[in-house]
This record gives C-alpha cells, structure tokens and sequence, in this order.
C-alpha cells in the first residue's frame, strides 16, 4: 500500500488504492481511548454514589416514618 500525505494535516494520509484518510497519529489515538477509559471510570463512580445517596434516602425514609408512627401512637396513648 502506498500512502500520500494530506496537505495540511500531519498525520493524514490517503491510501493511493482505496482512496481512504488514514490517521497515523498513535499519541492521540492512545489519549482518546485513556480519556474514553477515564470518562467510563467516572460515570460508574457517579452511578455508584447516585445508588449510595438513593440507599441513603430510603433509610432516612424509613427512619422519619418511625418517629412519625411513634409519635402518633404516643399521642394516643
């Protein structure tokens, strides 16, 4: 395969056969995938303290309906 450089952008080459734009650019490639790695990583670490915070709020919940049902029987009472 022969490759002819894209004029203007240094790491484009045409594919002299098929006619396709080959980026031949491996330092950007590899921070592409770490950045797409780093963005995965931080929406599962959201998506863990959004269940922690919703685990949180039901027991919060639970407690507050506790002391409203104990303060309704004790006016009772």
């Amino acid at each position: 395969m022969k490759y002819i450089k894209v004029e203007g952008h240094p790491n484009l080459y045409r594919d002299e056969s098929t006619g396709a734009i080959v980026n031949f650019d491996d330092i950007g490639y590899n921070q592409y995938i770490l950045n797409r790695q780093n963005k995965k990583k931080l929406k599962e670490s959201q998506k863990n303290e959004i269940e922690n915070l919703k685990n949180e709020v039901g027991e919060i919940k639970s407690l507050l309906m506790e002391l409203l049902n104990e303060s309704r029987r004790n006016r009772t009472e």
